[in-house]
């Protein structure tokens, strides 16, 4: 599983909530660009996803 950033969804000029939610810090953010994930840190937990308010961050559970 990982999580997808759809780009399109996310409001422009916005600090993005789920960042604050990552336990491990690897949802990062500069500035008031799309956050970026960092797949060698996430332990894809979800919580960013939950705390997406536009659907934005979704979890992916294709197979890699």
């Amino acid at each position: 599983m990982s999580v997808l950033i759809h780009k399109e969804r996310c409001p422009q000029n916005h600090k993005c909530p789920a960042v604050r939610v990552c336990p491990v810090e690897a949802l990062a953010q500069k500035g008031t660009e799309a956050p970026t994930v960092d797949a060698e840190k996430c332990i894809e937990c979800g919580k960013c996803a939950q705390a997406c308010p536009t659907g934005a961050l979704q979890m992916d559970d294709q197979p890699q």
